[in-house]
């Protein structure tokens, strides 16, 4: 069962979506030019290692690590999921908060998602790599300011069906939380960084709640059925 778009109209072109998901793709299609070798050799050259990230967390090598690391992607499924999410729902958030500020906010996800990784797995000398912390943030963000939009979801390719953007995003972060727990327990290394979606998602919520503060809720949808 997966999103395949919102119901909330999109309602100016949301450049930075686009340009996102375009560096991405290029960065990617690089990728694909590398033997495993040198792609391995690349991540550990050019990408967040935690355990490096850990000794030395404020300099300008750390943060140029961090932002390369938030376009790497590990394979197909990775770079689809992320970039997925990030047209279905990045748009709207775009919309709301004006393009600028949301390149901003979203550079901003993708750091306190990687500190929030690295906060419990300093000691793993790995990569943190993708776009998946900084994605969570638009999710988060979504959750505040959309949550009676309905998304429309698809099971088996054949049947599709809409649910409140509540719903979906909700359930999104306990399934965060109840694997990032269990891979705590399981002391795991390596594998899918859960603490980076949380915290990427957390800062996405607090960012929205703190804006509408200020510029107050956008526009609502009314669904006739």
């Amino acid at each position: 069962m997966l999103p395949v778009n919102t119901l909330h109209p999109v309602r100016k072109p949301a450049y930075a979506t686009y340009g996102l998901i375009l560096l991405n793709a290029l960065v990617f299609l690089w990728q694909l030019t590398q033997s495993n070798e040198q792609l391995n050799l690349a991540f550990m050259d050019y990408a967040a290692v935690m355990c490096k990230v850990a000794q030395n967390p404020i300099s300008v090598d750390t943060t140029a690590d961090i932002i390369r690391s938030m376009f790497f992607h590990i394979g197909w499924l990775h770079i689809i999921g992320n970039m997925s999410f990030l047209w279905i729902f990045g748009r709207n958030v775009e919309n709301y908060f004006g393009t600028r500020r949301f390149l901003l906010f979203y550079l901003f996800w993708g750091f306190v998602s990687a500190y929030a990784q690295i906060i419990f797995n300093s000691n793993q000398c790995i990569p943190l790599v993708g776009a998946s912390g900084a994605v969570s943030g638009i999710l988060g963000s979504y959750l505040l300011l959309y949550p009676g939009t309905r998304v429309r979801m698809n099971l088996l390719i054949i049947w599709n069906f809409d649910i409140p953007a509540l719903v979906v995003l909700g359930y999104y972060l306990v399934v965060q939380i109840f694997n990032g727990v269990l891979a705590l327990s399981v002391n795991a290394v390596g594998g899918v960084a859960f603490f980076s979606h949380i915290g990427g998602y957390l800062a996405g919520m607090l960012v929205a709640f703190v804006y509408m503060m200020f510029k107050g809720p956008p526009e609502r949808v009314t669904y006739i059925d």
